[in-house]
């Protein structure tokens, strides 16, 4: 599908994206929390080349640990190795996270390390390896269709990570991931089901009712404690399956995305992931 036009895109896009300026953001934080649900903001941008990039992102994330401490927001921050110089040099992303970790931990914070596609898993791992040494205000993110991440979460949950887990959007090839959805779902909740009885907090990220009915499986086959893990999901998707989980009385964490590049999130969204264009599609459509 050829990519809208910019202004539809804007248009779309607002549901999905807080906006491009951290005061939106923060509003949009706001109204997540007097809700009853936690956010983790994330500075919209990937792929850096440059060092200034790199170090821009910094700035602005510990720009936006201050105000998350400031204005005394229930939030926490993800960030993405690839925006922080991963495709420059490893040590050099290593110590921009770094920055970011220790300035989370003076102001009590958390820092989450996202996954990108499968060329930066091992990467992405070694750094937050590195860091759990030191840090444990520090977690990463473990896609559930990578046909290597039983292992992975086995390896993480000695270390004692914090988990997010989420399905995976990236286009892979067949030998490093499954393609069947059930055998995805299946997976989930097989590393669901590793990381609870290694005694791990997670973060369960899903849309799919599927996974979340594996999850209350398992917490009730295995006695797990509502404090021990979390829903999270992304703004603007599936706002009646999150405030459900919000009644029953379930943690929830929205996936707050802000920021000026936008646009090429969408573009990348969308290359990436051509299905999603279906509902780029149908947005358009309910909008002509």
């Amino acid at each position: 599908m050829p990519l809208a036009p910019k202004p539809l895109v804007a248009m779309v896009s607002r549901r999905y994206i807080a906006g491009s300026e951290i005061e939106q953001a923060v509003d949009k934080v706001k109204q997540l929390n007097a809700a009853g649900m936690t956010a983790t903001l994330d500075l919209l941008g990937e792929s850096s080349t440059l060092e200034q990039e790199c170090q821009a992102a910094v700035d602005e994330y510990l720009l936006i640990l201050e105000t998350i401490e400031r204005q005394d927001l229930d939030s926490n921050i993800s960030v993405k190795p690839t925006q922080l110089g991963l495709l420059i040099d490893t040590d050099l992303c290593y110590r921009n996270i770094r920055t970011l970790v220790e300035g989370a931990r003076v102001r009590n914070n958390f820092v989450r390390i996202d996954m990108e596609d499968s060329s930066c898993t091992s990467a992405t791992i070694e750094i937050f390896s590195r860091l759990r040494a030191e840090f444990d205000n520090v977690g990463i993110v473990i896609q559930a269709y990578l046909r290597r991440s039983l292992e992975d979460v086995k390896r993480l949950a000695k270390m004692g990570a914090n988990l997010r887990l989420c399905k995976g959007i990236y286009i892979e090839p067949r030998k490093i991931a499954f393609r069947d959805p059930e055998i995805v779902n299946l997976n989930f909740a097989l590393l669901t089901e590793t990381a609870m009885k290694a005694s791990r907090y997670i973060g369960v990220a899903t849309h799919d009712e599927q996974v979340v009915w594996h999850t209350f499986r398992l917490v009730e086959q295995l006695g797990i404690n509502r404090d021990d893990f979390e829903f999270q999901m992304l703004l603007g998707v599936d706002e009646e399956l999150r405030q459900i989980l919000v009644d029953a009385g379930y943690r929830l964490r929205v996936y707050v995305p802000y920021g000026k590049q936008w646009y090429a999130y969408c573009k990348r969204r969308l290359k990436e992931n051509p299905r999603i264009g279906t509902y780029v599609l149908k947005a358009m459509l309910r909008l002509s």
